[in-house]
C-alpha cells in the first residue's frame, strides 16, 4: 500500500508529514486542497497548514480515487459529492482486503 501509516496518532500533521505519508510533493497536497472542498486544513499564525486526522482520511480517499483507480479530478469530485458514505465504506473494505492479502502472501512465503 503506497500510503505510509504513522503509528503515533497526532492531533495535527504538517504538510511535509502528510506528503511523506503519500509519497508525493507538498505542491500536490496544496493543489488538492484548492480543488477539493472536503479538505480544510487549519492554518496557524504563520500560515502553515495543519492537517487533522479527518483531513488525512479525506486525502487517502482522494489519493485512492485519483492515483490508484485513475479517476480524473472532476470524476473524483463528482464521485465524492454523489455518495461519499458508500465510497468510504468501499475504500475501507478495499484497504482491509489488501491488508489480508499481504498477510496471506507473507504467511505463504514463510511456510
Amino acid at each position: 500500500m503506497p500510503v505510509k501509516e504513522i503509528e503515533n496518532l497526532k492531533l495535527y500533521y504538517s504538510i511535509g508529514e502528510v506528503a511523506k505519508m503519500f509519497n508525493v510533493n507538498t505542491s500536490l497536497i496544496r493543489f488538492w486542497e484548492k480543488e477539493f472542498d472536503i479538505l480544510k486544513p487549519k492554518k496557524n499564525k504563520k500560515g502553515n497548514r495543519l492537517f487533522t486526522q479527518t483531513d488525512v482520511d479525506n486525502l487517502k480517499l482522494i489519493f485512492h480515487l485519483v492515483k490508484e483507480r485513475g479517476f480524473t479530478l472532476d470524476g473524483a469530485k463528482k464521485k465524492i459529492k454523489d455518495n461519499k458514505n458508500d465510497l468510504v465504506d468501499t475504500f475501507q473494505i478495499h484497504k482491509s482486503l489488501t491488508e489480508i492479502r499481504g498477510f496471506l502472501v507473507d504467511l505463504k512465503e514463510n511456510l
